[in-house]
């Protein structure tokens, strides 16, 4: 027997919920099928428990400073609170609640691995099932583990089982220098683990600018945390008491455990994508500016290569369910998607970086501020010495295209640039604005002052 539906939604992470929630809402009758917990990575290991950890770990780091601000102060780490915490806000990576939150509005849930059979069919373990409207794919993607020899020998880490750990080990080693990797290298150093952290672009954050990427290693560095850069890991091996690792340039680095941090992938083979004609080797799904993947097929988040985001995501299924509603709506527009990496300071990004744009060629000016001539900068004192505030500006259109920023509440500052960058508004009149005194977004008119 076959069961049809309106709409199947395969994967429901923030994006496919984003989806099944308005097709629900909008009274089609909905398939959501997910293999594991319905909310996805960023509520169970990613935004959410991570972010609370970086929190805990923030305080120890403002209580330190105490001693340089106000006075004397004394902490003593305890991982057990933080632990009890991530488990309070995951329900024990329970997604019961999320589950009954979308059968309550009428939505038919199926827990299982989905795989798109034609353009209006997909199989569940078996179990098959027609759509009268859409197929929509969100089914995201799991930790990336690089092909180092060695490694499937050796008991890992990824970013979850760090997220879900009950102890801090005496010494970690972290594989890749991006936002994940450098979170939690910071988290676990703040806690009291010996950390070292390998990255095999020339400077960790390796899609932020150079500046602020550098001044990161140089502010982790001066926590505690080794930095090596410019070189990758050749192989690793258990030994007696922990995991040892041989660098590409023979130099060899040990710890108790091993956290790969190398980014995300998508398994498109196993979601039957060849039975649409996408290519079932391709990294990630083309969608056009609506999401459409192809006849009958829309796909959403991580697995659309736009950026590997909740805000990303969210944005897409609200598109994608416009669109398979007959809605009318705006097309999808990622000239102006902001990021942030949450490390104490925060480094936050949007548009184009300096690099891109020269690559797409434009004649830019660009404009930077230490994040420490700023007179918060400066009285906020440890933490927001390293940095810079950078504006990328099209000469020939005289708005911003880009910016990046380094320093405390990095990721707030960042939202006038993206306001900027989507809505295109002249860089004269950003000079005009009068900004509060003294805060840390002012370095943005230092910034803009550099443009000239």
């Amino acid at each position: 027997m076959v069961e049809v539906f309106d709409v199947a939604v395969i994967g429901m992470g923030v994006g496919g919920e984003e989806v099944a929630g308005r097709a629900a809402d909008a009274g089609l009758e909905v398939l959501a099928v997910e293999r594991k917990l319905v909310g996805g990575e960023c509520p169970y290991w990613g935004c959410i428990p991570s972010k609370m950890m970086l929190r805990a770990a923030l305080s120890l780091a403002e209580a330190d400073r105490v001693g340089t601000l106000a006075g004397a102060a004394r902490t003593t780490p305890s991982w057990r609170p933080v632990s009890e915490r991530v488990r309070e806000a995951t329900a024990g990576w329970d997604d019961t609640a999320a589950v009954e939150r979308h059968e309550d509005k009428g939505t038919s849930f199926v827990r299982g691995a989905a795989r798109v059979t034609s353009h209006n069919s997909l199989e569940v373990d078996g179990r098959r099932y027609e759509t009268r409207r859409a197929i929509v794919i969100a089914a995201g993607g799991e930790p990336s583990i690089p092909p180092i020899d060695g490694l499937p020998d050796i008991d890992y880490w990824t970013n979850r089982e760090a997220i879900e750990a009950t102890q801090i080990p005496r010494s970690l080693l972290v594989f890749g220098g991006g936002p994940i990797g450098v979170e939690l290298a910071q988290v676990y150093n703040r806690f009291g683990a010996s950390v070292t952290l390998i990255e095999m672009a020339p400077h960790i954050l390796p899609l932020e600018e150079p500046e602020n990427g550098q001044a990161l290693a140089e502010v982790l560095q001066d926590q505690g945390i080794t930095v090596v850069s410019g070189v990758g890991a050749k192989s690793v091996a258990q030994g007696g008491d922990g995991i040892q690792a041989t660098l590409e340039d023979g130099q060899t680095v040990s710890a108790q455990k091993l956290l790969v941090a190398t980014g995300r992938r998508s398994n498109l083979d196993a979601l039957g994508v060849a039975s649409i004609g996408l290519d079932a080797d391709a990294l990630t799904i083309e969608v056009d500016e609506h999401l459409r993947a192809a006849e009958g097929v829309w796909a959403v988040g991580d697995i659309t290569g736009k950026g590997q985001f909740t805000h990303v995501a969210v944005y897409q299924g609200r598109i994608a369910a416009a669109d398979i509603l007959g809605d009318e709506h705006e097309p999808a527009d990622y000239r102006a998607v902001p990021r942030v990496t949450f490390t104490d300071p925060e480094v936050a990004s949007v548009g184009l970086s300096q690099a891109q744009a020269h690559e797409q060629g434009l004649d830019v000016a660009i404009g930077t501020a230490p994040t420490s001539s700023s007179a918060r900068g400066w009285i906020h004192g440890p933490g927001a010495a390293k940095g810079v505030a950078k504006l990328i500006a099209d000469r020939k259109s005289g708005v911003l295209v880009g910016g990046s920023v380094m320093g405390p509440a990095a990721g707030e500052v960042i939202g006038l640039v993206t306001l900027a960058v989507k809505q295109g508004i002249p860089v004269a009149a950003l000079k005009e604005l009068i900004y509060p005194y003294p805060t840390f977004v002012r370095g943005l008119e230092d910034a803009l002052g550099e443009l000239g």
